[in-house]
């Protein structure tokens, strides 16, 4: 499963920060082997057509954010459904996925990666204004308070976690509480600060078709 998700940045062409503190190290292996899978790294790649860029930015964004084809067709369609009526898509659609819950908690730092976070929202580890939520597509809004459930707090998942915090900064739209162990949504996210390593205007042409 990990050789599997370092596969998916290698055919992207960049890291999409799937595997959590691995992606930072000497041993990932885009920066090992910073080529496509089944290539020696010296091949020249074949052009994709336009219909291929587009499935390929499409699968970026899947992937960056963890979600399934039906998932991520779903927020695309909503946000095209606005179109005439705001100004940026793109800006749209960036902060109905970064004000998913599970998002937030790894944004907060509370998990490695969007994979475990996710995990962790479906096992009920978090509270949300002190009421239990265990659905990772829960939209955040702002002065929500997100916190670990004081029974969960001594678990292998959290242990350490104070220290591994005080080197993580979130993004400028939430709190961290260092001490208490929570965050609260004070901003609004946006595309520039999210900062997705995708072409989202192609996203937008292949599901206008």
């Amino acid at each position: 499963m990990v050789e599997a998700k370092c596969k998916i940045c290698r055919r992207a062409g960049t890291k999409l920060f799937l595997k959590g503190e691995k992606c930072l190290s000497p041993k990932c292996p885009m920066v090992r082997r910073p080529y496509p899978p089944g290539q020696k790294g010296k091949r020249r790649p074949t052009p994709l057509s336009e219909y291929g860029k587009q499935l390929r930015e499409i699968q970026k964004l899947k992937s960056w954010y963890n979600l399934r084809e039906r998932q991520f067709k779903k927020y695309v369609k909503e946000v095209l459904a606005k179109r005439g009526k705001v100004e940026d898509l793109g800006e749209i659609l960036i902060r109905l996925l970064e004000k998913r819950l599970d998002n937030v908690i790894f944004r907060l730092g509370f998990a490695t990666s969007r994979a475990q976070a996710r995990q962790l929202v479906n096992h009920g580890h978090f509270l949300v204004n002190k009421r239990s939520v265990n659905i990772p597509s829960y939209q955040v809004r702002k002065g929500d308070v997100i916190s670990i459930k004081p029974q969960k707090v001594k678990r292998a998942n959290f242990q350490n976690l104070k220290n591994l915090l005080k080197k993580h900064t979130p993004p400028s739209w939430l709190r961290l509480d260092l001490e208490k162990l929570e965050g609260k949504v004070i901003g609004e996210p946006t595309l520039e600060e999210a900062a997705p390593p995708v072409e989202i205007s192609s996203i937008f042409e292949y599901y206008s078709r």
